[in-house]
């Protein structure tokens, strides 16, 4: 991927229907400096906090603070090696603020980070929350479920279909600030073409939105109005946790720029073992080719010893620059840490009739409930999103009918929303009004 590749990206972080406070945090940081870039990369991250009275949003909220502040920080590491440095480093920082005060004891969050890198996509990894990718009409789960019914699936005591029905789902087995020792996945790096999607979510959206619905949404919507579909059903089907979604698009290459997938820098330092080697091998052959003149011309053994000089030289360059070349490979691909090329899980990211026609029934469900329950809504937007709706079915243009589905439903959610807070309010005044 290339410093050029314009990246759009959309975030979007809501309380749901059930909580008090929200205790998910999100943060995207864009490079616009060169060496920044080279060094470092795009940075996209998602936490889910979890503990008592106000402990889970302070640490998720510590979480997005101190990882891009360590990762960005760091230098003369991998990115890699930057990125598991800054998660370990904000999981000790929880981890020490919840010794010290019992009101936050063992207060924790989940971390998911995505850099785009010139040498691709890097995951960071600790808890339940996701990462996926979006591409030619696949959805691919890059990172590992770190909850008890994936480990148990993992270790092979349960099949899928047995532990999704008998295993709670909120079991986490791995998250930063509990302990002061955290297991760090880091997945990658994945290849990035242009057009590639990524999301990252909170389980409160993977909690009432599959797979197929999250892929089929993502590309078909604008980055923005599919951040709100995504959180708009999550409510809809009950909203039982905050949501929390990043969407990040990959550009297209400037015109002009080579094709290649990533790019690697030339370094100083490659440059000059590059020359070295090309002046090694010109001068075996040169050694080789006088050999072989002096042999032809029948000085058969100054010839044969300029041979086998020539012959055992390249060899032993050979096997120096095999050396070289493993111990730079191991220096840059980090080989101590999870490396993984395969997504955990795939499914189709397709838009089918099947989908479309639950958006309608959603839209139809929510239209019966803001006339019984007298919510304000723009009517005249609504009406408008009705219409263009039902003419992109009949049509049979589908993208067109969901970006109006979606629309429609962004409407009544808004008026829902709107709704519940003139309730809080009025319900807060007649509180103090008691207590008066």
């Amino acid at each position: 991927m290339r410093l050029e590749q314009t990246v759009q990206y959309s975030s979007r972080s809501d309380i749901g229907l059930r909580r008090r406070n929200n205790q998910d945090s999100c943060v995207v940081q864009i490079c616009t400096d060169r060496e920044e870039w080279k060094n470092h990369g795009h940075l996209f991250m998602v936490a889910d906090g979890m503990g008592g009275h106000a402990a889970g949003e302070l640490a998720s909220k510590m979480a997005v603070d101190t990882i891009p502040h360590t990762f960005f920080k760091s230098r003369d590491l991998s990115i890699k090696e930057a990125l598991k440095k800054a998660i370990v480093i904000a999981n000790n920082s929880i981890n020490r603020r919840g010794t010290e005060n019992p009101d936050f004891e063992r207060m924790g969050t989940t971390c998911t980070t995505l850099v785009l890198s010139p040498r691709g996509a890097i995951v960071g990894h600790v808890g339940d929350s996701r990462c996926y990718r979006i591409r030619e009409g696949q959805i691919d789960q890059l990172s590992f479920d770190h909850s008890l019914q994936w480990e148990l699936i993992r270790r092979g005591k349960m099949k899928p279909e047995e532990v999704f029905m008998t295993e709670p789902r909120h079991v986490i087995t791995r998250s930063l600030g509990p302990d002061p020792v955290v297991e760090v996945d880091v997945e990658g790096p994945y290849p990035t073409i242009p057009g590639d999607i990524y999301l990252l979510c909170s389980d409160g959206l993977t909690g009432h939105v599959q797979d197929e619905e999250i892929g089929a949404i993502v590309s078909q919507l604008p980055i923005g109005e599919a951040c709100r579909l995504l959180i708009n059903l999550a409510n809809v089907r009950g909203g039982s946790d905050n949501v929390t979604v990043i969407i990040a698009k990959v550009g297209a290459l400037p015109e002009g720029t080579p094709s290649e997938d990533e790019e690697e820098a030339i370094t100083p330092e490659q440059r000059k073992r590059g020359i070295f080697w090309l002046v090694a091998a010109w001068i075996l052959a040169i050694l080789f080719v006088v050999g072989v003149s002096l042999t032809v011309l029948g000085e058969k053994l100054p010839g044969a010893i300029s041979i086998a000089l020539s012959v055992i030289l390249s060899g032993a360059l050979f096997f120096f620059w095999n050396r070289t070349r493993q111990a730079y490979s191991a220096k840059n691909n980090n080989l101590d840490e999870t490396v993984s090329s395969k997504p955990y899980r795939s499914a189709s990211a397709r838009l089918t009739p099947k989908f479309l026609s639950h958006l309608a029934a959603v839209e139809s469900e929510l239209y019966q409930t803001i006339q019984e329950e007298n919510w304000t809504v723009n009517q005249k937007e609504l009406n408008d999103a009705y219409e263009k709706s039902k003419k992109g079915l009949s049509e049979k243009n589908y993208s067109v009918a969901m970006r109006q589905f979606a629309r429609a439903i962004d409407i009544m959610m808004e008026g829902m929303n709107n709704y519940r807070k003139q309730i809080n309010h009025d319900s807060k005044w007649k509180e103090d009004d008691s207590t008066s």
